[in-house]
């Protein structure tokens, strides 16, 4: 059904932005326009700005505009059906009737989805049955509680061939419906029969919040598939819907949540396992590698998702396949980034063995698309004769000529292109370094409490790539520490500040130290966790530092070179954050006319501060 314009006007002239905004967002008046901080992206500053007059909102942290209809398809996952009919309510209208053939769809669909609930009831009911014992005695021992199973929709398939089909066809369910929304087999010969048996069973919700299908967790070890789904149905498609989606998602647009975007786990006990931890904002693909639908269905709950997976060679795996299928897709404000589990662990283990703050520590230092992928590619091969390297750069470009965006394509190019200078050396860059360097017999310089107060004072984002590997070498190679002590102290690392200074304490004495002996004094002070997600990394960064038989002085050059390109980075970074911020400040003050001119210049002095 296709709506006319003068409908749709009429519905934009009776619904306020501001009205339909205000109820997810914090606003406030500011002459003639609303402003809070944007449901898209984490920030400080408010930079979102809603206009009833015109009948638009726009948010400059993520650059994303729209009005009515686009925000509950941004926020809210509908098509643009579903919000006009949700609309159309609040504005006290009726949407055109639809042709009979699709009202009679309409109307199957609905009914399917009323037997999926009614199926639901059953299996609750069944869990606290006499014949749920074992059920309920597996859950408990996943540490899960009545309260859990209450909360999370958790129920129990009966091993009895029909006990849900003999229960549903009393109630009224036709079996052809039964067998048409996946509830029911229809074998080739015989009586249909219950498609779940001894299972546990978790419900599956589409992005609507209706449930749809069913995965069922099988109790019998000899059962053929441990992980049951419900099949392709007319109300469910596997590829467009995630486990746990609505709640995730809402829970992901609280002020309150640290981390904005949704976390992808690997399975139902996983995501559980997250939001019993105090992350709710968790979902799950359905036994399937992420497909492009949805992804976008998690850049549509705002931030940048998390791909929470196994730290073995499977879940490593699986983050290179998502992160390339997200690449051609990549847009402004729209990426992925990966966190990996202690090897050998799922979020549902380390909860239970090591509590909820062990879990909630996995994400404190994520990692970008781009990093996984240079990653990748620096290990397919040593880089050790110009052949090898050339099929490097050939690959790299490879990845980068995929995204479409030209915007992100350019800024992927510019990224590794500074990566691959910093590999190669092919334009040495070396900072000025005092008479000391090399390990020469000079004194050594303490980090001043002056260095360390300004770049703490430079606030603690999350470190990127360039800043995990420079700390890293500094702890594997104290040498260098030492002999580069004023420059380790000048560079701002985000969320690894700390670490940072412990470091330069240990470092900056004028007395030599070991590895083990730091490490053992690092891991004294608290940080053996994060050492520990750092060691992840020890192939790409000791590739970056020309290798472990390296020498010293080779070792420490190359060090200074990536502290250079990660100080230009961040001095960029640090512009474009001061400019932004002035721009912030002075939108509010000012008609729309005057806020295009003020974004126009926004972007260019921006793309002036870019890093070359």
């Amino acid at each position: 059904m296709r709506l006319g314009e003068d409908f749709i006007d009429e519905i934009k002239a009776r619904v306020r932005p501001s009205d339909l905004i205000g109820r997810t967002v914090q606003l406030k008046r500011q002459g003639r326009e609303f402003v809070g901080l944007s449901p898209f992206k984490k920030e400080r500053t408010p930079s979102f700005f809603v206009n009833d007059d015109k009948r638009f909102y726009h948010c400059f942290a993520s650059g994303k505009h729209g009005d009515v209809f686009t925000w509950l398809e941004e926020m809210e996952g509908l098509s643009f059906m579903e919000a006009a009919e949700r609309l159309a309510g609040e504005a006290g209208l009726r949407l055109p009737e639809p042709d009979p053939e699709a009202r009679e769809k309409t109307v199957h669909r609905k009914s399917l989805v009323e037997w999926m609930e009614a199926a639901q009831a059953f299996y609750l009911r069944a869990l606290r049955q006499p014949e749920g014992d074992a059920a309920r005695t597996y859950l408990k021992g996943r540490g899960l509680t009545g309260q859990d199973c209450v909360r999370f929709g958790i129920g129990y398939a009966p091993e009895a061939r029909t006990a849900l089909k003999d229960e549903l066809v009393t109630a009224g369910a036709p079996v052809e419906d039964l067998i048409e929304c996946g509830l029911l087999i229809q074998p080739d010969n015989g009586s249909p029969y219950d498609r779940f048996r001894d299972r546990i069973m978790f419900p599956i919700h589409d992005p609507r919040g209706r449930l749809v299908a069913f995965g069922g967790r099988a109790l019998n070890k000899e059962a053929r598939a441990k992980y049951l789904n419900s099949p392709e149905t007319p109300i469910f498609h596997k590829g467009s819907v995630l486990y746990r989606y609505p709640e995730a998602r809402k829970a992901a647009s609280d002020p309150k949540q640290t981390i904005r975007g949704l976390i992808v786990a690997e399975g139902y006990l996983d995501v559980i396992a997250l939001a019993r931890a105090g992350l709710d904002h968790g979902v799950a693909p359905l036994g399937t590698a992420v497909t492009e639908e949805q992804i976008q269905l998690l850049w549509r709950a705002g931030g940048e998702p998390v791909m929470c997976l196994d730290g073995d060679s499977a879940g490593r795996g699986a983050a290179f396949k998502a992160a390339d299928r997200a690449l051609p897709l990549l847009q402004p404000g729209k990426t992925l980034r990966f966190a990996f589990m202690p090897e050998g662990k799922d979020p549902d283990d380390l909860l239970r063995e090591e509590g909820a703050n062990a879990l909630r520590a996995v994400f404190t230092e994520t990692r970008s698309l781009a990093d996984l992928l240079w990653e990748r590619e620096v290990h397919v091969e040593p880089l050790d004769d110009p052949d090898r390297r050339a099929g490097f750069r050939r690959r790299i470009r490879g990845l980068v000529s995929q995204i479409a965006d030209t915007d992100i394509r350019e800024e992927y190019r510019r990224e590794f292109d500074q990566r691959m200078e910093a590999l190669f050396g092919s334009r040495p860059q070396q900072m000025r370094r005092s008479p000391g360097a090399y390990g020469r017999k000079m004194p050594l310089m303490r980090a001043s409490a002056e260095l360390k107060r300004k770049t703490q004072a430079a606030g603690r984002q999350p470190a990127d790539h360039l800043a995990r590997h420079l700390l890293l070498a500094a702890i594997d190679y104290p040498d260098i520490a030492v002999d580069q002590v004023e420059t380790l102290a000048l560079l701002r690392l985000g969320s690894l500040d700390s670490l940072r200074d412990a470091v330069l304490d240990a470092c900056s004495s004028g007395q030599s130290v070991q590895t083990d002996t730091l490490r053992a004094r690092l891991a004294e002070a608290g940080y053996a966790a994060t050492m520990k997600r750092l060691d992840g990394e020890r192939g790409p960064m000791q590739a970056a530092l020309g290798g472990t038989e390296a020498s010293f002085e080779a070792r420490t050059q190359a060090w200074t070179r990536l502290a250079a390109a990660y100080m230009e980075r961040s001095e960029a970074q640090r512009r474009r954050d001061e400019i932004r911020a002035r721009l912030n400040e002075e939108i509010g003050r000012d008609d729309s006319e005057s806020v295009r001119r003020l974004v126009e210049a926004w972007r260019r002095e921006t793309s002036r501060s870019e890093p070359s």
